[in-house]
């Protein structure tokens, strides 16, 4: 499994990402001083890999809401999860927010671009239309994976990438060209440098992540979804 570990100490010493002891921290925290990554750190309870299990073999991303969960015969070990997933619904929920607690066996893979892949296994950010943040919680395999901004580039910025899709774009009208981008999704994705510090989410700890979106004080925040082995139980990822 290509994955990385959560380090509290690494997450705490990043100065993008800030550490708050409280969901009410989490949603109230402005952005600023170029932090665009805030993250609650919790050591939950219960078996999150029987809910997995008991919701049975899938092939493609599944959504599970309240009645799902509370559907699923469980153990102890298991309720006290199912308890837990039902609490962080409902919390994003009275925040104004819509999440959404999904299985996902694996992502689609973009197999069409090779010069930018534009999958979510690859380093990108979210975008909005508004403003608007991105909170997620991963509870079981593995979790997201961040570096921060000044260790990665832009896919569209690189001058052999950018000089392309230019190619590709086949005009040469700048603000249309950033249209040609945008409208791929190109720039949305980057490439970490070299040697770049890669850190993990964890397990159970809920974030709240900057999108790239009109009015935003600070850089969006650039992440990645784990890969897993094949056959790997599915990954159970809440994502508002």
């Amino acid at each position: 499994m290509n994955t990385v570990s959560f380090s509290l100490d690494a997450v705490a010493a990043n100065p993008r990402v800030k550490l708050v002891r409280s969901f009410a921290e989490l949603v109230s925290t402005p952005w600023g001083e170029g932090v665009n990554a805030l993250c609650w750190p919790r050591q939950l309870d219960g078996d999150f890999e029987e809910i997995v299990k008991a919701v049975g073999s899938i092939e493609e991303i599944t959504g599970l809401d309240e009645e799902d969960l509370r559907s699923l015969d469980l153990s102890a070990a298991g309720q006290l999860a199912r308890r837990v997933l039902i609490q962080d619904l409902r919390r994003l929920e009275d925040h104004g927010l819509q999440p959404n607690l999904d299985c996902i066996p694996a992502y689609p893979r973009d197999g069409k671009s090779s010069l930018v892949p534009i999958d979510v296994y690859g380093f990108h950010v979210d975008s909005a239309p508004v403003l608007a943040d991105t909170y997620l919680c991963s509870y079981t395999v593995a979790a997201s994976e961040g570096v921060a901004n000044e260790l990665a580039r832009c896919c569209v910025d690189i001058p052999d990438i950018r000089a392309t899709l230019w190619r590709e774009y086949g005009g040469d009208d700048l603000e249309a060209f950033k249209v040609f981008l945008a409208e791929r999704f190109y720039d949305l994705h980057y490439v970490a440098h070299e040697g770049a510090p890669v850190y993990g989410f964890g397990l159970g700890n809920l974030w709240r992540i900057a999108n790239a979106c009109p009015g935003s004080p600070v850089p969006p925040c650039i992440h990645r979804a784990p890969t897993t082995e094949a056959g790997a139980l599915p990954r159970l990822l809440l994502i508002s």
